[in-house]
């Protein structure tokens, strides 16, 4: 039987998957720039990647486009931890690139929340096996951070670099648009779904040392949060509504 034309380009498609043609990002061309580079209409495209999303090889999502198909990496909500931590214990290769060192005045929310003038604001790319996973910006208290240097926060996390115990923190999460800096650095369009997190980390003596926004995007990560006792209402604990 004649192979048809979008099992043809289906075909080529999962062969550029497999030897990497495709280049690194986890992002395919779009349905227009496959159209245009097959000289097939998007309809045929489209039916193409249906079958390469049926052998479990791509996937597709609102504001993403197309995708070469990962399991998230997921994250726990029930610890105090760095992201490197949790990617090593899912078995996956994490590094980091300060993108930004400097000390500057405080921005509004920093200064409200670690009430200083002052911070260490550090800003850094965490990849996981290689493919940026998260946008981190960091401000620290300048007492905490006059001590550190450009090469510390590289290789070690902040919460190896304190020298105080640390009690916890309160994570805030919520789903926002990547900006235009956030595609620039994740690899992804602009305006796609991201999940924005706030951690406020305190000591021990319930004083706020760090404040920081990671920012992931949406088709990579999960959080999971275990809810070990049943009860009436099985919402997770501190849900609210945002106004």
């Amino acid at each position: 039987m004649r192979e048809t034309r979008y099992q043809t380009i289906a075909d080529d498609l999962r062969r550029r998957l497999e030897s990497g043609d495709l280049g690194t990002s986890r992002l395919l061309p779009s349905e227009s720039e496959l159209s245009e580079a097959y000289a097939a209409s998007r309809v045929t495209v489209r039916r193409a990647l249906e079958v390469l999303r049926e052998a479990g090889l791509v996937d597709s999502r609102q504001g993403f486009g197309w995708f070469v198909a990962t399991d998230p990496l997921r994250q726990s909500l029930g610890r105090l931890g760095t992201i490197e931590r949790q990617l090593t214990d899912e078995g996956v290769e994490s590094t980091r690139q300060v993108l930004d060192f400097r000390f500057v005045d405080a921005p509004a929310r920093a200064r409200q929340v670690l009430g200083c003038d002052t911070v260490l604001r550090v800003r850094r790319l965490n990849l996981a096996d290689g493919e940026p996973f998260a946008l981190v910006t960091v401000w620290c208290p300048e007492e905490y951070g006059a001590e550190l240097s450009r090469a510390d926060v590289e290789r070690t996390p902040f919460y190896e670099l304190l020298g105080i115990a640390l009690g916890g923190a309160v994570q805030t999460i919520g789903a926002a648009a990547a900006t235009a800096a956030d595609a620039d650095q994740l690899r992804v369009p602009v305006g796609s779904p991201v999940l924005r997190c706030e951690r406020i980390t305190r000591s021990v003596d319930d004083e706020p040392v760090l404040l920081s926004e990671h920012v992931f995007p949406a088709h990579l990560t999960v959080f999971v949060v275990d809810l070990p006792h049943a009860e009436a209402s099985m919402a997770p604990s501190g849900l609210r509504l945002v106004e």
